[in-house]
């Protein structure tokens, strides 16, 4: 199948999905995963991308931002940038096993991370070269398993969750490792719950909101380090926390999550959905198909772009 009938077949995919949106808030999202897409409010896809993805970011001036899992193309993953006229440019060429994030920052450069023999961080400038490096302080032995959404913060620093470590680790410039959250259930010494962070957010006054996927739950880090908000499934009408790996802290507060096997045992399930602090439900988005979404983007609630930086 050439890629014109392979995009053609992903855009009747994404036709026959019957999204449930709920009366009172809608959203428009990028979504990321084994399909790339963005849908619109009324679940529509407005734009499609052929191939598998694992981060991505919709700019200001309407540019995309794609980590595209390793493939025969890349085979140790990619980064590309798509203009509004659809031209595509080469931004990173991984040079390990993986590309788990890239992350564009405020300066214009972006932050990479790359899973391998020799885990690393890179922030590289417009041009492509590397103007920041250092190694990751995570597991060597399981590749695929060392680090997921890193990101930058307004202070410099870096957020990055590693999964086997249990940990979301506080990176200096330098590559010192400045502090941990561990991401273990209270208890459970032994890691028999699989609650390897994913997604780490820095908002509010210091605090970290970090989705824990096999574990599924999600928790709340004050800036001392303490959980201060828990969601688990216990909380939801059902047992939407499937494996949540991504998700977004919006500027009125609530939280969207991601649940990446969400539709493998339930077609119904919810893929992505949005809570209050108070866990209330204010939002679902449900297509019936079995193919998860791994990260995404809110682009506009209720019509309207969101605003501020991207938190996610």
């Amino acid at each position: 199948m050439n890629s014109t009938a392979r995009l053609a077949a992903l855009i009747a995919f994404l036709s026959c999905a019957t999204p449930t949106i709920g009366e009172e808030t809608t959203h428009s999202f990028l979504a990321c995963g084994q399909k790339t897409y963005i849908m619109d409010a009324d679940g529509k896809a407005t734009w499609t991308y052929p191939a598998s993805t694992r981060d991505g970011y919709v700019l200001r001036d309407g540019s995309i931002v794609l980590t595209l899992s390793k493939s025969k193309r890349h085979r140790g993953g990619a980064v590309v940038k798509i203009a509004p006229d659809k031209t595509e440019t080469l931004l990173w060429e991984g040079t390990q096993t993986e590309v788990n994030s890239a992350q564009p920052t405020a300066e214009g450069n972006l932050v990479i991370t790359e899973a391998g023999d020799q885990p690393r961080l890179i922030e590289i400038d417009p041009e492509g070269e590397i103007v920041l490096e250092f190694p990751l302080a995570c597991q060597k032995k399981n590749h695929h398993m060392q680090t997921r959404m890193a990101r930058k913060l307004a202070d410099g620093t870096f957020l990055a969750p590693h999964l086997l470590d249990f940990a979301v680790f506080h990176y200096g410039r330098d590559g010192e490792v400045l502090n941990k959250l561990d991401t273990t259930v209270p208890g459970d010494t032994e890691h028999k719950v699989h609650s390897w962070p994913f997604t780490a957010i820095r908002h509010g006054d210091g605090h970290t909101l970090v989705c824990c996927t096999h574990g599924n739950r999600v928790v709340d880090f004050d800036s001392n380090g303490k959980i201060v908000w828990t969601l688990t499934n216990d909380d939801l009408p059902g047992n939407w926390l499937q494996d949540p790996c991504g998700g977004q802290v919006l500027p009125n507060g609530n939280i969207v999550i991601a649940s990446y096997a969400a539709g493998r045992a339930d077609p119904n399930a919810p893929k992505l959905f949005e809570v209050t602090r108070d866990k209330n439900v204010v939002w679902k988005y449900v297509d019936g198909q079995k193919v998860g979404i791994h990260h995404f983007q809110l682009l506009t609630t209720n019509g309207k772009p969101l605003q501020g930086p991207v938190l996610k």
